[in-house]
């Protein structure tokens, strides 16, 4: 999946004559799946690929994908990236306080009794054959910051 000007939905130029820069093929990808609305507790989603939610994922409700997932909104289900065994998916949301967080083979929970507020977007990952939390920066702010 990608937003770029000039391709539709499916990755095809859509007027003959528009080109792509190299550097922009490699972020196109058949494999996403955008689900457009909030999911509810006793809703299971899963997919081979990517997951994108734009909304959130309430108590109750389940996402599973073999790629990464990214919730554009607060993730407080249950969520399982890489669920074929990729230990470098990530999973990236505004509000990252799930009930259970799998990543490949690794499994974690929130601990109990402890409210973690946060402003900004968070990202869990496997390091060290840990699952990490960490707040999430845009590459352009990484590369700043370097």
């Amino acid at each position: 999946m990608a937003f770029l000007k000039g391709i539709n939905n499916h990755g095809n130029l859509p007027y003959p004559g528009h080109a792509l820069a190299a550097d922009q093929d490699d972020l196109t990808d058949e494999n996403t799946i955008l689900i457009q609305r909030t999911l509810r507790s006793g809703q299971i989603v899963r997919y081979d690929g990517n997951i994108v939610v734009l909304g959130d994922v309430n108590p109750g409700a389940e996402i599973s994908a073999t790629g990464n997932i990214i919730v554009m909104g607060a993730l407080r289900g249950v969520v399982h990236a890489g669920a074929g065994g990729d230990e470098n998916a990530i999973v990236l949301a505004f509000r990252l306080q799930p009930t259970q967080l799998r990543i490949s083979n690794h499994i974690t929970r929130p601990p109990d009794n402890e409210a973690i507020e946060t402003d900004h977007p968070e990202m869990a990952r496997i390091r060290d054959g840990v699952v990490t939390i960490e707040v999430f920066q845009a590459t352009a702010e990484r590369q700043v910051r370097a």
